[in-house]
Parts: C-alpha cells; structure tokens; sequence
C-alpha cells in the first residue's frame, strides 16, 4: 500500500471513533496519530502526556513544542509508578503494570472529556518486540488505529516525511526504565542519573543514544558508525558521567539497538 492510501486508510479508523484520547509523547508515533486525529476529528480530539521520574523533561519540552507547532490540544498530567513495587521491582513484565496505572489514568480524562476513546501509537512493528505494555493497554479498552490499519514504523514515518512534519525522522525513545536491567530495582537516583548521562550525549550530537545502567557502570550504546566520534571524546565523557555516580563507564561495541535488555530473555544471535 502506498503512503497515500495508509493516510487515509488511518484517518479513516480515527473518524469512526468520533471522538479521541490520543496519549501523546511527542515520538514519532504519536506525534502522527495526534496530527491526523487533529485532521480528522478538529476540537473532538485531545492529547494527554502522562509525567512521571520515567520521562526526561527534555522530551516533555520536545512534545510541548509538537504540540505548538501542529495546534494540538495537549494537556500534561502526573501517573503514579514509583509507588507501585510491581513496577519498581523491575520484572520482565514492569511495562503491564505501568500501562495499566497509565490507562487509568487516560480512560478517566477521556471519561471527563466526554471522549469516546483513547489511542495510542503502537504499530504492527511493535508486535515482535517484549511489549507486556501492550497486552495491558488493550485489556484496558485502548485502541490502536495504526495497528487496525496495519502500519508498520516504516510506514508511520513515511507518511510523516511526506506530509513534511518535523518529527519525521526523531530517534525512537523508550521510557527510562528501559536502561535499567530487569531485576534491580527502579530508583529515582537510576532514573536521574541516566536522564542526565543521555542528556550531556544529545547536546554533544549523539541523538540515537542510550545510557544503560549495571550497578554503578554505565553501558554507552551509539550507532557503530559514530564510536569513532565517541571514543575521541572519552575523557569528557567519562569526566561527565563519573561527576553523575558512575564508578566506570564503557561503550558497547554491539553499537546502539532497541530493547538490549530483552536480550537476556531471548538471546539475541549478533551480527558481527
């Protein structure tokens, strides 16, 4: 299918709702389905950001500006997961309980709004990743026009390079929990410190980038193509993240991939 029958093939699956909650986090995903939920159902759909420690203020700040620039309704509002040890305990199904105390959430707006639904961006793409998420968000009555439609993320991104929006080509984002190895606890200062690691690598032009964490050694992934531009500035790097708590700081030679640390649950068959 080409990118102009997917456009309307999804504008088509959003104005049947008549009405919709998107959740919003300023990705490319999102970003998409709050556009053209704008386009298809004008003042009768509204975007929700869900703040929490797991969110960087700087993508908060990113998604304000989106929504700016697109004329989208968005509204930031507080969830609760760092009271919630199902969450904290980091198991591998961390994400269910997370989306399950977000929907909540989003369902109650929707429910104040007088909204018919909430949507979010998941895609068919997402469906071969661990995405516990998922299951929740769908046992809770959200609905995924871009997985109706079925679009993939290379289809999500070519609609929105051909609709010129600027968030076309944003690195792919996870909530910063992600960095954190399955089984150690989720803390505040975890959170902080990978938030500000990551930072100090996007303002020094690493934009696909993750800092995980292993107790107090910070994991670097970047594209294999930019090691060369990390390692000839390891002593800044390494100055900065030590200055955070980290004890030793290293650079994954398997370069950046998403979801690393579903590796351990299925091990992944690397490339060299």
């Amino acid at each position: 299918m080409d990118t102009t029958a997917c456009r309307k093939l999804v504008l088509g699956k959003i104005a049947e709702r008549e009405s919709m909650l998107v959740a919003f986090s300023g990705g490319v995903d999102s970003s998409l389905l709050a556009v053209l939920a704008r386009e298809a159902l004008g003042n009768k759909s509204r975007c929700v950001l869900l703040d929490s420690p797991v969110v960087p203020r700087e993508a908060i700040e990113e998604a304000q500006r989106i929504a700016r620039d697109y004329d989208l309704l968005l509204e930031i509002l507080p969830v609760s997961v760092m009271n919630d040890e199902r969450f904290t305990k980091n198991p591998a199904e961390r994400c269910y309980w997370c989306k399950k105390n977000s929907a909540a959430v989003l369902k109650r707006r929707a429910q104040e709004l007088g909204l018919a639904c909430v949507a979010d961006g998941i895609n068919v793409s997402d469906t071969g990743e661990h995405r516990p998420g998922l299951a929740a968000s769908t046992e809770e009555g959200i609905v995924h026009p871009f997985l109706d439609a079925g679009m993939t993320k290379n289809d999500i991104r070519e609609i929105a390079k051909a609709g010129r929006y600027s968030f076309w080509d944003k690195p792919s984002a996870a909530c910063l929990s992600s960095r954190i190895p399955y089984g150690d606890a989720i803390t505040d200062k975890k959170l902080h410190m990978v938030e500000e690691a990551e930072a100090f690598l996007h303002k020094n032009g690493f934009q696909q980038v993750r800092v995980r964490v292993h107790g107090t050694v910070a994991r670097i992934e970047v594209p294999k193509e930019e090691m060369h531009a990390l390692l000839d500035m390891h002593a800044a790097v390494e100055v900065s993240l030590s200055a955070l708590g980290f004890s030793y700081v290293t650079l994954d030679l398997g370069g950046y991939r998403s979801g690393s640390m579903d590796e351990v649950l299925v091990p992944a068959k690397r490339k060299p």
